[in-house]
C-alpha cells in the first residue's frame, strides 16, 4: 500500500529574511534595523512543517534553487519530518521573502518568487500518487496558478479535501474556487475577492463570511487576527474567538493556523472544532519569533 498523507501541500518554500525596525520607512527615507536574521518559510513550507510538527503525516510539492538558501530549505523541511520526494531542485535562486518586523510584532512582507514561480502541471503530475494518498491538499498562490489548478483537480477526483488559502490575493478560477473545503481568507483577502469594505471598514465579518460562501466556496473561514476567526458553512456562520496571548512576531501565524485546520479536517474534526483548534496554534506562534521557528508542538499550545 502507498504512504498515507493527512496533509499534502502544493505551494512555496522561501528564505525569509527578517529586520526588526522601530518604524517603518517613508518613501525615499532610511532607517536603521536589528541584524538581519536568515529563517526558512514561504508559505507552502510553513504549513507543511507546522501540520508535522503537530504529528502529522505530510508531504510536500514544490521548487527550491539550487543556492544556498535551497540547502536551507530543504534540511529544515527534512527535520520537520516533511516527505521531499517531491520538493525539485531548479537552477537559479530559490524564493526569498524580505520581511520587516515592528515594535508591536506586526509584519510586512515583499516576496521574490524565484524558484517557486518555475513550479508546474507536470511537476503536479509526477506526484499525482503522494496527491492521491492524502486526506487534505492545501494550496496558496505564491506558485504559478496552473499548477495549483491541476493539483486542485487531482485532489478532488483523488476524493481529497481541498484547502486553498488566498493569500497572496490573485484571481482563481470558477472551477478552484467551488472545490474549496474551505477557502481561508483574512479579513483583507475576504474585501478583496468580494469587492467591497473590511472588516475594518465597520463590515460585520459574519456577513462578510457568509458572502464569501454564496461567491463559491463550499466553506470558508476569515481569519481576523487577535479577534480569532469566523466559519461559514451549510450549518451557517460561527464566530470562534482566540486565546489572549502577548504577540512577539505575527509573521507565519496564519500558515500556522491554515497548517492546524487543515491537519484537524484530516483527522475528522468538524470545521468549527478544527478552526477552535487551529486558534491556539496560531495564537502560540505570535509567542516567539520567526515563522517556522515559532510553530509549537502539541503540547505547547495556549489554553
Amino acid at each position: 500500500m502507498p504512504e498515507q498523507y493527512d496533509v499534502v501541500v502544493v505551494g512555496s518554500v522561501n528564505a525569509d529574511l527578517v529586520v526588526g525596525v522601530d518604524r517603518r520607512p517613508a518613501p525615499g527615507e532610511t532607517v536603521l534595523g536589528s541584524d538581519l536574521a536568515t529563517h526558512p518559510g514561504g508559505k507552502g513550507a510553513n504549513q507543511a512543517v507546522a501540520a508535522a510538527r503537530l504529528g502529522g503525516r505530510v508531504g510536500i510539492v514544490g521548487r527550491v534553487g539550487d543556492d544556498g538558501h535551497g540547502a536551507l530549505l530543504r534540511d529544515a523541511l527534512a527535520e520537520a519530518g516533511v516527505d521531499l520526494a517531491h520538493l525539485a531542485a531548479t537552477p537559479g535562486p530559490s524564493g526569498v521573502a524580505l520581511i520587516t518586523v515592528g515594535p508591536d510584532g506586526d509584519n510586512s512582507i515583499i516576496v521574490s518568487p524565484g524558484a517557486n514561480a518555475r513550479l508546474t502541471p507536470d511537476d503536479v503530475a509526477a506526484a499525482r500518487d503522494m496527491i492521491a494518498a492524502a486526506s487534505v491538499v492545501t494550496f496558496q498562490l505564491e506558485v504559478p496558478m496552473p499548477a495549483i489548478e491541476a493539483a486542485a483537480r487531482a485532489a478532488a477526483s483523488a476524493g481529497a479535501r481541498v484547502v486553498l488559502n488566498l493569500s497572496p490575493t490573485a484571481p482563481v478560477p470558477a472551477e478552484v474556487l467551488a472545490l474549496c473545503d474551505p477557502l481561508v481568507v483574512n479579513e483583507h483577502e475576504a474585501a478583496w475577492l468580494l469587492g467591497g469594505p473590511g472588516t475594518a471598514d465597520g463590515t460585520d465579518p459574519e456577513r462578510m463570511a457568509a458572502a464569501l460562501l454564496r461567491s463559491g466556496p463550499r466553506s470558508a473561514v476569515v481569519t481576523l487576527g487577535a479577534d480569532g476567526v469566523v466559519v461559514a458553512d451549510a450549518e451557517g456562520t460561527a464566530p470562534i474567538p482566540s486565546p489572549k496571548v502577548e504577540a512577539v512576531d505575527t509573521t507565519g501565524a496564519g500558515d500556522a493556523f491554515t497548517a492546524a485546520l487543515c491537519l484537524r479536517l484530516a483527522r475528522g474534526d468538524s470545521l468549527r472544532d478544527a478552526a477552535r483548534y487551529a486558534t491556539r496554534v496560531g495564537a502560540a506562534a505570535v509567542r516567539r519569533p520567526g515563522a517556522q521557528t515559532s510553530y509549537p508542538t502539541p503540547d505547547e499550545l495556549p489554553a
